[in-house]
């Protein structure tokens, strides 16, 4: 315990760049909770940090400090930026690769990305490390006001500026699926405010009284709670699978560049037809008995319904009572001329004939379109992909109808970080997730193995199966509780054959989805009231 708090005192009591040393380095450890290395109390160290740093900025010599513009106790802000920053920086290095794809192009502002978006990110923990100043309690409670503060500005990570959820904080709980099962009561926001709270509490060890004993041994229980509910559910669970259902998920693991050379536009498509049809790859039964394929987002270098010859070539490849479920580019001309492109999904009849469509409507800033674009546009600047003017996003949200299938609700890549409750206004329940993706953009970096977590985490929040094809993995058929029916490691080509799981009813967070993690939020902010009085 002395140990303990003699750190607890060093930090506090740190000034000028040791101090900013120690919030960065605590960030960067706190991104060893995410996949792929999932070591969820690395989470500890900075929620036990930041509460240290923050009583520093109250009783220690950097309580008067402020700022260059004389704002009283930005200095808590900038800490809790520069946690942030080192955070993001050690779970987001990754982003950098897309800009290697293309290296002529966008390789000189790939370090510019790489930093640049943890350092915008940072400002969420500034946020929140400022609203938890003013919250704070002179106790051993004081993990509360931290709870509430990050809490909520990382909600607001959530849904200002189109939102941005990667590895929010909740997501240190989700890769064991004991303790992601909660999600299905509070899911992801609801989650994180019981993440601050567990792995912060264990600060009030440093206050070497009997007192501060309480919040960690309080954290432990609810943690074991967690836990033990979780093991229960998943003991009870009985997997069932939907009649008549055999999917053959394909995974081409084609390198991103070849995806900007259209004249690869044939070796691409035969690729896909000799995976789906068996000729290649682990297929474990006869094409004719596959009831839907399933191929990953955007294949093609080209929008495939200006191909009437590649459509009669997939068409002729189906069985008879089969259907294909592909990402594609779509196009479409507005009444002012303009050509639109979209990233969507097809349904494609046996006949060659696209019979469904799905628009992506949560598009990625700078990668799917240029916001700000004539601005940027003048001074070079374009985004990622290779589509004139970017994509349109999608103007509504809606189901995909495909027969043999429960009504399907479809993500496509970025869109399944989202609880789709913040996708969808209007949100309709489904029989079943689709996610189409292409992490072939990252490599082999914990991108993909992130992204899985987070779309995994989709399934258990809404009780609903998982079918996920990714370009080079990881795809998946995932059960109503996040567990792995089956799937292909990153990095592999192949296919995956197999049934799919029955939906369970609507879990509570999914008829509650606004209120059950608000209730969470309520919770911590009355007992952050309660415990207000005590020093």
């Amino acid at each position: 315990m002395h140990q303990i708090s003699n750190l607890a005192c060093f930090i506090t009591l740190s000034i000028g760049w040791k101090r900013y040393l120690i919030s960065f380095s605590s960030g960067l450890i706190g991104a060893f909770a995410m996949a792929p290395i999932n070591f969820f109390p690395a989470m500890c160290i900075p929620m036990i940090t930041a509460v240290w740093l923050i009583d520093g900025t109250i009783h220690g010599p950097g309580s008067n400090r402020s700022s260059v513009f004389s704002i009283p106790g930005l200095g808590v802000a900038v800490d809790g930026w520069w946690m942030g920053f080192g955070y993001f920086l050690g779970g987001l290095w990754w982003l950098g690769a897309a800009f290697f794809i293309e290296a002529d192009k966008f390789g000189v502002i790939a370090p510019l990305a790489i930093v640049g978006l943890p350092a915008i990110l940072g400002l969420f923990f500034s946020i929140g490390f400022y609203l938890s100043k003013l919250l704070w309690v002179q106790s051993s409670w004081r993990c509360l006001s931290l709870t509430v503060g990050l809490g909520v500005s990382e909600w607001l990570r959530s849904v200002l500026f189109t939102g941005f959820p990667w590895n929010n904080i909740g997501m240190s709980l989700a890769a064991n699926l004991n303790f992601a099962q909660i999600a299905s009561v509070v899911g992801l926001h609801g989650m994180t405010f019981i993440a601050v709270f567990v792995f912060s509490a264990f600060a009030s060890l440093a206050n070497l009284t009997g007192r501060g004993i309480v919040a960690p041994l309080t954290a432990i229980v609810v943690l074991a709670c967690i836990y033990m509910g979780g093991t229960i559910r998943l003991t009870l669970a009985l997997s069932s699978f939907e009649p008549d259902v055999t999917l053959r998920i394909v995974q081409p693991n084609i390198e991103q560049g070849a995806k900007f050379n259209s004249s690869a536009m044939d070796h691409i498509l035969k690729k896909h037809l000799d995976l789906s049809s068996g000729a290649k790859g682990n297929a474990k039964q006869d094409a004719d008995l596959i009831s839907h394929f399933i191929w990953p987002e955007s294949p093609f270098p080209v929008p495939l319904s200006l191909f009437p010859g590649s459509m009669l070539r997939i068409g002729s490849s189906l069985p008879s009572s089969s259907m294909l479920l592909t990402g594609a580019i779509r196009t479409e001309f507005q009444n002012d001329g303009r050509l639109n492109y979209y990233n969507s999904i097809h349904v494609i009849s046996p006949s060659g004939e696209i019979i469904g469509n799905y628009d992506k409507r949560h598009l990625v800033p700078f990668g799917e379109y240029l916001p700000f674009a004539d601005l940027l546009n003048a001074v070079g600047l374009q985004q990622l992909v290779n589509v004139p003017g970017g994509f349109s996003s999608g103007e509504r949200p809606s189901l995909l109808r495909v027969s043999g299938l429960p009504s399907v609700a479809a993500m496509i890549c970025y869109e399944a970080i989202f609880p789709r409750t913040l996708n969808s206004p209007s949100f309709e329940r489904a029989g079943m997730l689709l996610n189409l993706t292409n992490d072939g953009w990252f490599g082999f970096t914990p991108g993909p193995y992130q992204h899985f977590n987070q779309a995994r985490l989709r399934a258990i929040e809404e009780g609903l199966p998982m079918v996920r094809a990714a370009n080079t993995g990881i795809s998946a058929i995932i059960d109503p509780y996040g567990r792995v029916v089956s799937a292909l490691p990153l990095g592999v080509e192949g296919v995956l054959d197999g049934p799919l799981p029955s939906p369970l009813s609507p879990t509570i967070f999914i008829r509650n989805p606004t209120t059950a993690p608000a209730l969470v939020m309520l919770l911590f902010i009355v007992a952050l009231f309660a415990f207000r009085p005590r020093v």
